[in-house]
């Protein structure tokens, strides 16, 4: 097997240095290696070479079914009257009886959506219309005709005074697939856009329940369509065994301050994960989850590798516990810039310093790590860098300016490895060769942290994706 060499790579020192690659590894790295004839070469001419990055947390099948979807939401619709002009397009280019699935949908387009509003705007289509945090469904009367009976479950499907559903659902993204039948989207724009940022690892939050839900991203992988290396979460207690091609990652633990499961309950989950020996990930977006979690952690114990999935808001009073229990908080900064004017207006205001904090929990000893929660925040990981360097939402306007950290500290919160996201990997022997290239010096990239600077993307030492 033919070796590839990369020369004049800039790997933060101050002179170029070698990288020889062979079977998927990185064998050697020296200012001096050896090129013999038989060698494949690239020349990065000065460019930076870094770990390939990681996106800690994201939604692969939600990703690729958002590409074949209607953004309802800001900043392409922002009024009623772009959401009705949305819709009516997606009615006119749809054949008959094919469903509109619209999604990123936020109240500040058209006020609270029930399927009412819906059957003004079309009246004969099945819709089903998704929120931007991604777990409510509001679908119109004909999308629940088509479905037929509703789960009586009161907890998850809001109905009026009268006893009829409203077409709001929550948390019902795994009955809503089981009704409707496979589907089955494409994940090649999904792949491909990541690999041209130099993604070259995902981890998948959703907590898989049904081994069926691993078909897609295997099916993806064979097909080429995802080339990364992907770690998947799982419900605790799921018949989840991954396949060879995909690791298994944490239990997912989901929080949702109208259906707090007990302390008691909370703890047995995390303990049913380590007997499991696998981490806790705790999905945490408000202070009453966050401080729950911190109390169970610490009662059921803590294994070194859990995680809490956003921490959307951490108080300071929780920072030294999180310390001592050894709690990583993979984050989604990328929210001060998409969401960040939204939050100003309706976030309480003791919660805004402490929202998606990053500075102030490095400071702390804390283990951060990056994720872009796409489909349901920005995708590109090098946005979601450059706002945990300004803190500035889309209009401009500064949040949580505290907690700002270096553009080499934010890169680092993307160069972990999945079963250690707080901890940077490095350009080494022995280490996969799963690189990003990038056109410029490194002491460039931290001053411009764009995807524009990619070169290449390779995983295992083969190149997935060539910006040049």
């Amino acid at each position: 097997m033919t070796d590839l060499v990369v020369t004049g790579a800039d790997l933060g020192e101050s002179r170029p240095f070698r990288l020889r690659i062979s079977g998927g590894r990185i064998v050697a790295v020296g200012p001096d290696l050896q090129v013999d004839a038989a060698d494949n070469v690239f020349d990065a001419a000065g460019g930076a070479v870094i770990p390939g990055l990681h996106d800690h947390h994201l939604h692969l099948y939600a990703a690729g079914a958002a590409h074949e979807s209607v953004r309802v939401g800001p900043p392409e619709v922002v009024n009623q009257s772009a959401f009705a002009t949305a819709l009516a397009r997606a009615d006119q280019a749809l054949p008959a009886g094919a469903w509109i699935r619209g999604v990123a949908y936020h109240e500040s387009v058209a006020g609270p959506l029930d399927r009412r509003l819906l059957d003004k705007l079309v009246p004969h289509r099945p819709i089903r219309i998704q929120d931007r945090s991604g777990a409510q469904w509001t679908l119109n009367s004909a999308a629940l005709h088509k479905l037929g009976a509703i789960p009586t479950d009161q907890g998850r499907v809001e109905r009026d005074a009268m006893g009829q559903p409203t077409g709001r659902l929550t948390r019902m993204d795994r009955w809503l697939a089981d009704e409707l039948g496979p589907s089955c989207p494409s994940l090649a724009a999904v792949g491909a856009e990541a690999a041209r940022a130099g993604v070259t690892g995902f981890t998948d939050a959703t907590p898989l329940s049904d081994p069926r839900q691993l078909d897609l991203l295997v099916a993806a992988q064979s097909a080429g369509d995802i080339r990364q290396r992907v770690t998947v979460m799982s419900a605790p207690g799921a018949p989840i065994r991954a396949p060879a091609t995909i690791t298994l990652g944490p239990m997912k633990i989901l929080l949702d301050d109208d259906r707090l499961p007990s302390f008691s309950a909370l703890c047995e989950a995390i303990v049913t994960a380590h007997d499991a020996g696998r981490p806790a990930a705790i999905h945490c977006v408000t202070r009453v989850q966050t401080v729950l979690t911190v109390a169970a952690l610490a009662e059921a114990g803590s294994c070194g590798r859990d995680r809490i999935e956003h921490g959307a808001v951490i108080p300071d009073d929780l920072l030294a516990p999180l310390v001592e229990l050894g709690v990583t908080v993979v984050t989604n900064p990328g929210f001060v810039y998409e969401r960040g004017d939204a939050y100003l207006r309706e976030v309480n205001p003791d919660d805004l310093p402490v929202l998606y904090r990053c500075g102030t929990l490095h400071a702390a000893g804390i283990g951060v790590a990056g994720g872009t929660d796409a489909p349901f925040g920005p995708a590109d990981p090098w946005r979601v860098m450059q706002a945990c360097t300004e803190r500035t939402t889309a209009s401009g306007k500064r949040l949580g300016p505290g907690e700002r950290v270096e553009p080499r500290t934010a890169l680092s919160m993307f160069l972990g490895s999945s079963t250690h996201p707080g901890t940077p990997r490095r350009i080494a022997p022995g280490q996969p060769a799963d690189l990003c290239v990038l056109f410029i010096p490194l002491a460039d990239a931290l001053r411009d942290l764009s995807a524009n600077n990619v070169a290449l993307c390779l995983i295992g030492g083969v190149v997935v994706a060539d910006n040049r």
